[in-house]
């Protein structure tokens, strides 16, 4: 009975340390790339900042320093002001 006391306790405690947190990120992460609109600074996955042109469906049109690139939604990390915030 001991146990199996402490194995549910050890799977709260992941739950609530691991798991949770997660889904939390990704909620948020979802929300961002929703709310995506003209004119929004972002970075992609892959590093590169830029500006918002043009938002469709599933892909977005930034304008970079060398021209314009047309990236998937899903390749958006964050926001080019979160990242300066952060440092």
């Amino acid at each position: 009975m001991d146990q199996m006391i402490m194995l549910v306790l050890i799977l709260v405690v992941f739950y609530f340390f691991m798991i949770r947190p997660q889904m939390k990120k990704q909620k948020e992460l979802k929300k961002f790339r929703e709310n995506l609109s003209v004119g929004d600074k972002v970075v992609t996955i892959g590093g590169i900042h830029g500006k918002v042109l043009e938002v469709s469906e599933s892909t977005i049109l930034i304008s970079v320093e060398s021209g314009k690139m047309r990236v998937d939604k899903a390749a958006v990390s964050n926001s080019a002001e979160d990242m300066l915030v952060k440092k």
